[in-house]
């Protein structure tokens, strides 16, 4: 990035890099949850989540029946905990009708798509100065780059580098490197491909200096902030859908997931598309107490995801809202079976 202003700027140009296959993970294939496990896994949750995901999984088939949106917005460890070729298959049977995530959900994706594997182990890379320094992140921001140019969304771009030949060869020509995977041989796994090749949105919903990709020579803020805001809007124009019902699940995002839906549903309100009679569900791991919502002195006051997901909004707009608390290894498993058993 070019820099004009009266400041010292990081100089980019020095760092070093490595090969994404010589780098050591924590999630290999093997350790993803297939379609075909979920009937093997065990689930051991209380009586109570039980039911609550299973009021969850009839809404959203009731709400796909109706043809109302259920839009499905997760935080990196679904990805990262192997649950994607889950969704993945709920994208392909048009039961999710827009997937969303942070830039870290993309990445983890986008490198399961490419070599196989993900999640480096953060402390030994870090002390090394080697911590997201792998040269394949450059093939993200040059997509970027390419997608801004030609005005595209954040996950929209994404999906074409993986799915489409012709214009993963225009768009890496500059980065590619002799020591990187020439092509993506995993996106059966990935939800990025299998979003591009359903025409379902992927909604990538960036901050500037939180990710790997920020890291690197390549990095350009123009190109990801333009193509992550207009992933935002094709989310809001999603969330304008829900005049007649429909389903939104947080899977494990504290922040940003929540604040994108706040913003989202207000511009719906203000254009005259109230979302009514929606249904709301955030999945995570901590305690949630309602009274607190409103006690501006209890530390659950802040916890956006359950403020605004779980009350807020379903509560604005004559909805219902629910915490599903545990464990999103068995929680999002069993919301899939459940789903399934359903549609």
């Amino acid at each position: 990035m070019q820099y004009r202003g009266k400041y010292k700027i990081f100089d980019t140009t020095g760092i070093s890099r490595y090969p994404l296959s010589t780098r050591t993970n924590k999630v290999r294939l093997d350790d993803l949850v297939l379609p075909g496990d979920v009937d093997g896994l065990v689930v051991d949750l209380p009586d109570e989540v039980t039911r609550d995901i299973e009021a969850i999984a009839r809404a959203v088939v009731s709400a796909r029946k109706a043809e109302s949106p259920v839009v499905l917005f997760t935080g990196a460890h679904l990805i990262k905990n192997g649950l994607g070729p889950l969704l993945a298959d709920l994208v392909r049977r048009r039961l999710i009708s827009l997937v969303a995530g942070n830039a870290a959900t993309a990445i983890h994706d986008f490198e399961l798509a490419l070599i196989g594997q993900t999640s480096e182990n953060v402390p030994d890379g870090l002390g090394k100065g080697q911590f997201g320094m792998a040269h394949e992140f450059a093939y993200i921001n040059q997509a970027l780059t390419a997608g801004d140019r030609d005005e595209l969304g954040f996950g929209e771009v994404l999906g074409k580098v993986i799915c489409e030949k012709a214009f993963r060869r225009q768009a890496l020509t500059s980065v590619a490197d002799c020591h990187s995977p020439p092509d993506f041989q995993h996106r059966d796994v990935s939800v990025l491909a299998t979003c591009h090749e359903n025409d379902t949105p992927f909604c990538v919903h960036a901050a500037i200096g939180a990710d790997v990709i920020d890291q690197h020579p390549s990095f350009d803020g123009r190109a990801k902030g333009g193509c992550s805001g207009r992933d935002f809007l094709i989310y809001a124009n999603e969330i304008a859908k829900f005049t007649n019902g429909g389903v939104v699940l947080n899977i494990g995002s504290a922040v940003t997931g929540p604040e994108v839906l706040l913003k989202a549903v207000s511009m719906a309100a203000n254009t005259g598309n109230v979302p009514k009679n929606l249904t709301t569900a955030d999945f995570d791991l901590r305690d949630f107490q309602p009274g607190q919502m409103i006690d501006e002195s209890s530390q659950g006051y802040y916890f956006r995801d359950q403020k605004s997901v779980v009350t807020r909004i379903p509560q604005a707009f004559a909805g219902k809202g629910y915490y599903v608390q545990g464990d999103q290894k068995q929680t999002f498993p069993l919301l899939y079976r459940m789903i399934l058993d359903r549609a």
